[in-house]
């Protein structure tokens, strides 16, 4: 090639030997080449191109640059455009890293609020939690439901929402819980009857309550319902509201479920 150097003027490096003594790949080596932004300026006799020294400075400029998350754009201007001011660029860069590093470590702080959500379920202190659902609140519970449940996508679902929690937020939750106690307790006393238009609506009022925890399907509620009256636990924390409110509330939810084409009978957690 006319202007060529020619491998007799001087000394030069393959690519691979570039590749080893700069640790980049020879495909990047490549690239730089066929893009004009690092062209090594020797070839053999043979046509194979070999690298000199002020290539090997330009080189290992861009690898500098590089390193630091310059793109391959900015990295040209600044090595070819004279009137580039590096330093700029290079305050520009660090600006930007700060930025990235601010930016990881809101994501570390997230990701540990995501791990204690999960083994904890409950990122509150005792003291929050019985300000928030009552003294009759036991702090035990949480765990209790992690030994039982914690292989499920409920509780991971469950986790998740409460890693981003706030405690304002679980106020507001535990508010929607009473207020829909108190409505079911009431309708009840009203008289209103499964199947009817303001049972079924407090149905929806519960799953809608309900899924601020995890999505909740119909079939899902069904099984609810039927733990609600079947477990003492559940069945006294109703019939403390309400004699009889356990039952009551499986009543209205299996009605609704039928409206829907669910056979509560054979509903399973799905």
């Amino acid at each position: 090639m006319k202007g060529m150097p020619h491998l007799a003027d001087t000394d030069g490096l393959t690519v691979g030997q570039v590749s080893t003594r700069l640790g980049v790949t020879v495909r990047a080596l490549h690239h730089w080449d066929e893009t004009g932004l690092a062209r090594p300026s020797l070839r053999t006799p043979a046509g194979y191109r070999l690298y000199t020294a002020g290539d090997l400075e330009r080189l290992h400029r861009i690898v500098v640059y590089r390193e630091i998350g310059l793109g391959l754009d900015r990295i040209r201007a600044v090595l070819d455009d004279p009137t580039a001011d590096a330093t700029s660029a290079l305050r520009a860069q660090r600006r930007q890293v700060a930025e990235r590093i601010d930016h990881l470590q809101q994501l570390s702080v997230g990701l540990d609020r995501m791990i204690d959500a999960h083994e904890r379920g409950l990122l509150l202190t005792v003291e929050q939690q019985a300000a928030i659902f009552g003294p009759e609140w036991n702090p035990d519970w949480p765990a209790q439901a992690r030994q039982r449940y914690g292989d499920t996508l409920q509780w991971q679902q469950y986790a998740e929402r409460s890693a981003s929690r706030t405690p304002e937020e679980w106020q507001a939750v535990a508010d929607a819980n009473a207020g829909l106690n108190r409505a079911l307790a009431d309708a009840m006393d009203a008289g209103v009857t499964p199947g009817s238009p303001e049972a079924n609506q407090l149905v929806e009022r519960h799953r809608e309550v309900f899924s601020s925890y995890f999505p909740l399907t119909r079939q899902m509620q069904v099984c609810l319902g039927r733990k609600y009256e079947a477990e003492p636990a559940f069945a006294a924390y109703y019939d403390d509201l309400r004699a009889g409110l356990a039952t009551w509330f499986r009543q209205i939810v299996d009605a609704s479920a039928r409206a829907h084409g669910i056979d509560p009978d054979t509903a399973t957690w799905q």
